[in-house]
This record gives structure tokens, C-alpha cells and sequence, in this order.
């Protein structure tokens, strides 16, 4: 296996991927970035070297992956669209590039391959019996990358695998999520926030640096995990379906504004549009995990790592809502430096151009 600190990120300008690249940078990592939009002759940026290329080409994720010790495949396709079509491929080509260099690869997992039978608590090593199409591309995504870990004499090599999964993410540079989509409304200050939860009902939440601050961890630890080591994050807990809610008023409370109506998400608009907005319809099929509570166990993280990077709930929030564009920033005392007031790893990024649910 390989030990050096050069990585290839592949999903580098969304939230996980982005975050995670910027924490590995200030590490002391060598970033790789793949990209589409990339200039063909490549360019260093923020710190990181940044290639043109698709993660639905192979050639392209073996060029860029020359000499990498991680991979961290954080691509998805957008909007939820397409996922049979695109999702396995990719894992594919990154499989076959981690290979090649005897990488470890780092996904950011989801809740998505489990099904009811699993809940309320889930464990890593529970049965995974998804109810839902993504469900199923995510669990024959995770059997591709386990068997991958796996040699047989006719193809001796392997790749190592990291899967950290987490609940809903939030955070100030978060792209596509129910918190940035579904509560609030990004870029306008708050005056209501909508709830997908039915009443009374948990839901986990995971603020998405302290999810990049895991993965760091563990692939500083790589060398002593299993070939095939996931993992599960307790993050926040939301135990009624109401304590986000309450989050995101007193951080609006706290910079003089008045109190954000919560109410409740309208799901009925979802189903009405859903046969003709794909991303709606595919929103609508998830609805499960807002119906049920849902919560993962850390055990096996915390006899790794010792305890899980954790941001306070309000402290994460606010820092949400400021990246987000809901709160202006907090004044600073005169004389005093610009204070970044997440967990202690932001760099600016443009988010992703998510696409609007009714609020």
C-alpha cells in the first residue's frame, strides 16, 4: 500500500469533495482535482492542482490518479438524475485507477442502501435491504468496492476502501442538501423554515466539516484500517424533528432578527410536480427516511478515532446560514481579524446552483 500524501479528488467542486480537499491540502496533501470545466493544460488553484477530466472516463481518472497514494470518490450525478446510468461506471473507473496505483479509496456513503427493517439504529455491518432504486445502485456500488478489496488469482490486485456515512449534511459551503433546499431559502434572510419530518419523528444531521474532518482522520490511519473499513457517524440528533428548527431561529435571534415561522414542508406540491421534475420525483422516493426515525451508531468510528469531530449544533448552524447568505456575517471587535466560525476548516468555494424545492 501506498504511503506518500498525494490525492485525487474526484467531485473536488461540490460540498464533501471540496472540503475534504481543502482539509487535506492544509494537512500538507498534494490535491489532484478532476474537472470538466479544468483548462486542458491544467492549473494550480487554491492550493491544488486542477485537471481537466470526467469521471465517466477511465483514461481520464488513470491519468489524473499517476502516483496517488487516496482517492476520494465524492461525484455524484446531479439532481439525483441518472443514477443507473452514471453511478456505477464511475465507481468502476476509480476502482480501476486505485488499482493500478494500490490507492485507498474514500467515499462519503449514504443512508440510501438501507432499508426499514434496518432502523431505528443502524450499525456498518447491518443488512442492507433498500426499498428504493438509488438504495440498490449504492448497495451493488458498496458490494464493487468490498470485492475490489478482495484477491483472487486471476486478478491479484487490490485497492484498499474508506466509507464514512453520515446523515443529512449541512454546512456553509454544502451545494445540493434538504437543509440548503428544503429549510431555507439560500441567499434571503430567514423568515420561515420548513420541515420535512412528520411530527415528533428524529432525523440525523451531519455538519459536513465535521464529516471531512473524519475522513482525514482515517486516511491518516489507512495503513492500520481492514482492506474494507466503513464506518458511521452519530453527528447531530435531532430527536423530535424540531431542534434544527430551533437551531436556525436562535442564530437568526442572535444577529436582531425576528423569529422564522416553521411550518411544514409541502410534500403535497412534490407528488403533484413530481411526474414531470426527474429531481423531484426522485426527492419524493426518499421520502421514507423523513417518516421514520433514523440514527447511526459510532461505535466503531470512536475505537478508531477516540471520539468524532463535533462542531455545537448552534455553532454549526450559524456558520451554515452565514455561507449560505441567510445571515450576514458577525461583526468582529475593531482591530480584530475575520474569524471563520465553523469548525476550523473553511476556505471560500462557489456552492453548487442547487435545484430549488418549493418552500
Amino acid at each position: 500500500m501506498a504511503n506518500g500524501n498525494k490525492v485525487l479528488v474526484l467531485g473536488a467542486t461540490g460540498g464533501i469533495g471540496g472540503e475534504v480537499a481543502r482539509q487535506l491540502r492544509d494537512a500538507g496533501w498534494q490535491v489532484v482535482a478532476l474537472h470538466r470545466s479544468a483548462p486542458a493544460a491544467g492549473e494550480q488553484r487554491d492550493g491544488m492542482a486542477w485537471l481537466r477530466g470526467d469521471a465517466m472516463r477511465r483514461e481520464d481518472v488513470l491519468a489524473a490518479a499517476a502516483g496517488c497514494d487516496v482517492i476520494v470518490h465524492a461525484v455524484n450525478p446531479p439532481g439525483y438524475r441518472r443514477w443507473g446510468e452514471l453511478v456505477l461506471p464511475m465507481i468502476d473507473n476509480t476502482i480501476a485507477a486505485a488499482t493500478a496505483v494500490g490507492a485507498t479509496v474514500v467515499l462519503p456513503g449514504t443512508v440510501y442502501n438501507y432499508g426499514p427493517d434496518a432502523f431505528p439504529v443502524l450499525r456498518e455491518d447491518d443488512p442492507q435491504r433498500p426499498l428504493t432504486r438509488k438504495g440498490a445502485v449504492r448497495v451493488e456500488l458498496e458490494r464493487r468496492l468490498q470485492q475490489a478489496t478482495v484477491a483472487h488469482p486471476l486478478t491479484p490486485a487490490t485497492c484498499r476502501v474508506i466509507i464514512v456515512r453520515a446523515g443529512d449534511y449541512f454546512g456553509p459551503q454544502v451545494g445540493n442538501s434538504w437543509f440548503a433546499q428544503g429549510l431555507v431559502k439560500p441567499g434571503q434572510p430567514v423568515a420561515a423554515v420548513s420541515l420535512p419530518g412528520s411530527a415528533g419523528v428524529g432525523h440525523q444531521w451531519s455538519y459536513l466539516p465535521d464529516v471531512a474532518r473524519t475522513m482525514v482522520q482515517l486516511i491518516a490511519r489507512r495503513a492500520d484500517l481492514p482492506a474494507f473499513a466503513p464506518f458511521h457517524m452519530a453527528g447531530h440528533w435531532d430527536a423530535d424533528g424540531q431542534q434544527m428548527a430551533g437551531a436556525i431561529g436562535r442564530a437568526v435571534a442572535a444577529r436582531g432578527g425576528a423569529a422564522p415561522k416553521v411550518r411544514a414542508f409541502p410534500w403535497w406540491l412534490i407528488t403533484l410536480a413530481s411526474p414531470f421534475v426527474a429531481t423531484l420525483r426522485e426527492l419524493r422516493e426518499m421520502r421514507y427516511l423523513w417518516r421514520e426515525p433514523l440514527r447511526m451508531a459510532n461505535d466503531r468510528l470512536r475505537s478508531v478515532l477516540g471520539t468524532e469531530p463535533h462542531t455545537p449544533l448552534d455553532a454549526a448552524v450559524q456558520a451554515t446560514l452565514e455561507g449560505l447568505g441567510c445571515l450576514p456575517p458577525a461583526a468582529e471587535p475593531a482591530g480584530q481579524p475575520t474569524k471563520q466560525p465553523t469548525s476550523g476548516i473553511t476556505a471560500p468555494e462557489t456552492p453548487q446552483s442547487p435545484t430549488r424545492l418549493p418552500a
